[in-house]
């Protein structure tokens, strides 16, 4: 009599540990940490954006590490990573919440901190890394990060009055240095600044878990709201969701970057130094001329995004060999990563 009864609570409590198992594999399925990213607010212009990057194994399928953005046209950003959970990314949508009621960055820093929703059980705020950039109703800038002492080495930000970087796993504190040199360094618009904080941290082990692969990371992004953008449809959004092994995300980033900047919004490159390419069309050689006097680097992309050429030009001659047949992105840099000059280019 009593032996069925057994049983059947036998199976229940197998059941109950077997829910309890699978919801332990979901927790930790949807809990991923994320690398070095910027955000950043433009006073002038009133333009919204971050870009970001990761190493972390398989983030393709879950659509790649622009999901540690969260942005409010015409009021701010916020990146949230390290240790995040996903599937809701219940902080970075508690911090958009907060930013919606007024909370300047500070506070919403403040906030998240006491009350932290993910996984507190497990993790504690002190594992979380996040940076946020608004704008005031008066146009005003302001912004702030944090990282938590138990984030993953190394780790850190640098906030100034517009803007917020930050990068945990990191290579070293010269990451986050790099991108925020080359962000104030350069001129242009914010989704030019946001490219060329990116282009600082293209190193291989920017994020040390990719650096036997030789890349600085494994997925990549950048976005851009202009104010009365809708939420869903930004003014500029590229996604490197996952790139092949061996494969620098960075440069298809700036690939996709450049296609967009010739076809969407040819304004973003200004060309002061009459750069002009001979022969265009091509065959099998091209020489730049131009009044800018200073070494160059100069990269050629294919149109799927892949990296053709890299090669640094120091005086003339400015020559340069192309190994096969194709329609081409070609960017000139100067030294400090900035884009001199960017065209469309075929070789027959």
């Amino acid at each position: 009599m009593f032996k069925p009864l057994l049983r059947s609570l036998h199976n229940i409590l197998l059941m109950k540990n077997f829910i309890l198992f699978l919801f332990l594999c979901n927790c930790f399925l949807l809990t991923a940490q994320d690398t070095f990213s910027i955000v950043a607010v433009d006073p002038e212009t009133g333009e919204v954006g971050s870009a970001g990057a990761t190493c972390v194994p398989n983030i393709g399928s879950i659509g790649g590490v622009i999901l540690l953005s969260g942005i409010i046209p015409g009021r701010g950003g916020v990146n949230a990573q390290a240790y995040i959970c996903i599937d809701p990314h219940i902080n970075l949508d508690n911090a958009i919440d907060r930013m919606n009621e007024g909370m300047n960055p500070e506070e919403i820093i403040e906030w998240l901190e006491e009350n932290d929703a993910c996984f507190s059980q497990n993790f504690d705020p002190t594992y979380r890394q996040y940076g946020i950039a608004a704008l005031d109703e008066n146009g005003m800038p302001s912004a702030a990060a944090y990282t938590g002492e138990n984030a993953d080495d190394w780790k850190g930000h640098r906030v100034g009055n517009y803007y917020s970087i930050q990068g945990n796993i990191l290579l070293g504190p010269e990451i986050v240095d790099s991108m925020e040199a080359r962000f104030l360094a350069t001129e242009g618009s914010l989704a030019v600044r946001l490219m060329a904080a990116m282009q600082g941290a293209n190193v291989p082990g920017a994020d040390s878990r990719c650096l036997n692969d030789g890349t600085s990371s494994t997925s990549a992004f950048l976005r851009v709201f202009k104010p009365d953008d809708e939420a869903d449809a930004p003014y500029l959004e590229l996604n490197v969701a996952e790139a092949p092994t061996g494969v620098e995300p960075i440069d298809s980033l700036q690939a996709l970057f450049n296609e967009w900047a010739l076809t969407d919004a040819p304004q973003l490159i200004t060309d002061k130094y009459n750069f002009t390419i001979s022969p265009n069309p091509a065959n099998g050689f091209i020489q730049i001329i131009s009044d800018y006097s200073s070494p160059i680097d100069v990269q050629i992309w294919a149109v799927d995004g892949s990296l053709i050429i890299s090669q640094s030009i120091e005086s003339e001659p400015r020559k340069i060999h192309l190994p096969r047949k194709g329609t081409y992105i070609m960017s000139i840099f100067d030294q400090q990563k900035r884009i001199l000059h960017t065209q469309k280019l075929i070789n027959f």
